[in-house]
């Protein structure tokens, strides 16, 4: 009786498919958040990972080349701060992509055969002909949906794709905006309040800000700013510090180094002319920077949208550095006046007086507040009515 009661439930189980890649550690981030919200609301479904590259690794032609997985590629640039001309590697990139769309979808249509998903959420760029052309051909009443972990779109060929029945899920009116410029009608498109967040952002953090800062060895009182590159790190890190030290900047910091361990021991053997408190990869982003007052990074949607959460204002750099697809948020962040958009971090120190002038910093925060994003509330009842 109980093995037929649980056959029974996993019928009735809907099976969706979140398919994602480590390239960068957005896409995970956004597929984990909506796991963890889907079973914290109690919905009977069963969420699968999908990594994309395990699904295609035969065909990866750079492990094949180098030894080394594409996206372990992607990450190693992200580390060594090799970003020069992405535009062009993008480039690259996407014909590489096109010679292997065949064998691409090939390799999908035998993965979906094996998986009957009633649901398929993509949270990656650039595969979307090859994922929507093989669940077709697999499964072609079960829907399509690709939730944006960018703030825009790249074109061409880097999140949308057109004459495709899918749908998107935008976290901007920008994008939705070149959803629809692509063809796709008002039920094809979806307009949420922002980035996809780990629910963890939105509960109360239950820490004393002051007795905090002390145990860090940090000043209670002195302003505070949170350093972080995503969890790559990245040299830009060292020479922000060291312009701040030259400057003998007014404030303290929280240098957050990811998986970087080399650049974590030379910046904790270091001597400031401040406080700093130095963290490898961590999983309690929310914890410091409750304790922080402004966020210093890079212009990732992910980091911007967890600092605003936390009400923390922005700096951060736009030039020929940045990756192509992230240079939409550095604009964004100026239009939406939540921060300080640099053309390059050897004007930090002037930036980081410039916000913490008298009123400038409480003025920044009421903006960074007003930023109500609510996307991973948002995003699985959107879910619901596409699997109905």
């Amino acid at each position: 009786m109980k093995g037929l009661v649980e056959l029974i439930y996993w019928m009735q189980t809907k099976q969706i498919d979140f398919v994602f890649f480590d390239a960068g550690g957005g896409h995970r981030a956004a597929a984990t958040a909506l796991e963890a919200q889907i079973a914290a609301e109690g919905r009977p479904w069963n969420v699968r990972l999908v990594n994309f590259q395990d699904v295609l690794d035969e065909l990866d032609v750079f492990r094949k080349i180098t030894g080394i997985r594409l996206q372990d590629i992607y990450n190693l640039i992200l580390k060594k701060g090799w970003t020069l001309g992405s535009a062009q590697m993008l480039v690259f990139l996407h014909g590489m992509i096109r010679l292997y769309h065949p064998a691409q979808v090939r390799e999908l249509k035998k993965f979906w055969a094996t998986r009957k998903p009633d649901l398929v959420v993509s949270v990656i760029p650039n595969f979307a002909r090859a994922l929507y052309q093989s669940l077709e051909a697999a499964h072609p009443a079960t829907p399509l949906v690709t939730v944006l972990t960018d703030m825009a779109d790249y074109p061409p060929h880097f999140w949308m794709e057109p004459n495709q029945k899918q749908y998107w899920i935008c976290g901007t009116q920008e994008a939705c905006a070149q959803a629809r410029a692509m063809g796709y009608g008002g039920d094809r498109v979806f307009g949420v309040s922002g980035m996809v967040l780990h629910p963890r952002f939105y509960e109360p953090v239950a820490a004393d800000r002051q007795a905090e800062r002390s145990r860090l060895g940090l000043d209670v009182a002195k302003p505070t700013g949170l350093i972080l590159f995503g969890g790559q790190g990245s040299p830009a890190i060292r020479r922000i510090l060291e312009r701040l030290n030259a400057a003998r900047t007014e404030a303290q910091f929280i240098v957050i180094c990811g998986k970087n361990d080399a650049l974590r021991q030379e910046v904790s053997a270091r001597k400031w002319t401040f406080p700093v408190h130095v963290e490898g990869f961590t999983k309690e982003i929310p914890y410091f920077m409750k304790l922080a007052d402004f966020f210093i990074g890079k212009p990732g949607p992910g980091s911007i949208s967890e600092a605003l959460a936390m009400e923390l204002p922005v700096i951060v750099e736009k030039n020929a550095w940045t990756l192509p697809q992230e240079r939409f948020n550095a604009d964004w962040v100026e239009r939406n006046k939540v921060g300080v958009v640099l053309n390059s971090f050897s004007g930090i120190a002037p930036a980081v007086a410039q916000l913490l002038a008298p009123g400038e910093l409480a003025w920044f925060r009421s903006n960074a507040a007003a930023c109500r994003n609510r996307a991973v509330f948002e995003i699985p009842p959107i879910l619901e009515g596409l699997l109905k």
